[in-house]
């Protein structure tokens, strides 16, 4: 049998393969890539380099660059999904370091925003909203619509989040939750992380997280979001518990760290305070009531919306 060496050297060695590899060779140098990097580095490159480095600058020509045959990273046709080669030389020799694309770029930025918001029991179409396709009825656009622009635009412009957020009330279906969804994906775009919580499920919730002992853990993990937003307050049931120990926990500690709070609910400002006046019980505990609502005044600018039951169609 023929020594693998003696085999490599007669293909080598070959006229074809000699044609073969001059024609790569050929085509790689003519690849205006290639070119401006050889050009843009021909004090230190040589005919040793070049030939030394060709399988790095073949694997750089046949590669995609620009993402125009690719939808999306799981489609892409690059060794590296999601990465483009760029030439590079390293050690005194030509070798390839990897960016990612463009469509990379753009979804893992999604990505990153989709991470700053945590949703507790939110529906979907909520969590997908923008400012920009919230649309009110004529009697709150000037309210609520021009309030939470102003919001944003203080984000952006100073860097800072105001203290306060809104109160949001009106008639069941009209649009609450999908306002605080909107603000929740413009924060997020300003690398600011949200909570955002469907209140009786949350509240459901921790009755059952005294059983599993993560209570404590999830009461902080609300409470002390840089953005919290409570949404249907006042649809739950309550206990004294649930009042008293978790929702004024939540309240009041946002209160003493200025950290905006945003609260939906069916219920205006008096009317809320009726509903937390009265426990699972039927009792009528009108002093733990009003403690409620002066954090929650404390914390919150009301805005009414208006408008038909979205959810009719």
């Amino acid at each position: 049998m023929e020594p693998i060496s003696e085999t490599l050297k007669r293909v080598v060695n070959a006229p074809a393969f000699n044609e073969r590899y001059e024609q790569m060779r050929a085509e790689v140098l003519e690849n205006q890539g290639v070119q401006a990097f050889l050009a843009e580095h021909a004090e230190v490159v040589n005919k040793k380099m070049v030939d030394k480095g060709l399988g790095r600058l073949y694997e750089y020509t046949t590669q995609n660059h620009d993402c125009e045959t690719c939808e999306n990273v799981a489609s892409c046709v690059n060794i590296m999904k999601g990465f483009v080669p760029q030439l590079a030389i390293t050690r005194g020799v030509i070798d390839l370091e990897y960016t990612r694309c463009r469509n990379k770029i753009i979804e893992d930025e999604r990505r990153d925003v989709s991470a700053m918001i945590s949703s507790m029991h939110m529906p979907k179409d909520v969590l997908q909203a923008r400012l920009s396709t919230v649309t009110y009825d004529h009697n709150t656009r000037v309210n609520l619509g021009t309030a939470a622009n102003a919001f944003m635009e203080e984000v952006k412009s100073t860097g800072k989040l105001p203290t306060k957020g809104f109160y949001i009330h009106g008639e069941f279906g009209v649009g609450k939750s999908y306002v605080l969804g909107a603000l929740a994906n413009e924060l997020a775009e300003q690398k600011i992380r949200t909570v955002l919580v469907y209140v009786p499920e949350f509240l459901r919730e921790m009755k059952q997280a005294i059983q599993d002992q993560s209570l404590q853990e999830k009461v902080d993990f609300v409470k002390k979001a840089p953005v919290l937003m409570l949404d249907d307050l006042g649809s739950e049931t309550l206990s004294s518990w649930t009042r008293d120990e978790i929702l004024g926990t939540v309240l009041h500690y946002r209160m003493a760290e200025n950290l905006p709070t945003f609260i939906t609910s069916n219920f205006d400002y008096d009317g809320l305070e009726d509903h937390l006046a009265y426990s699972g019980k039927g009792e009528r505990e009108l002093v733990k009531a009003a403690r409620i609502m002066e954090r929650i005044r404390s914390i919150t600018i009301p805005m009414r919306l208006s408008g038909k039951n979205r959810r009719d169609g």
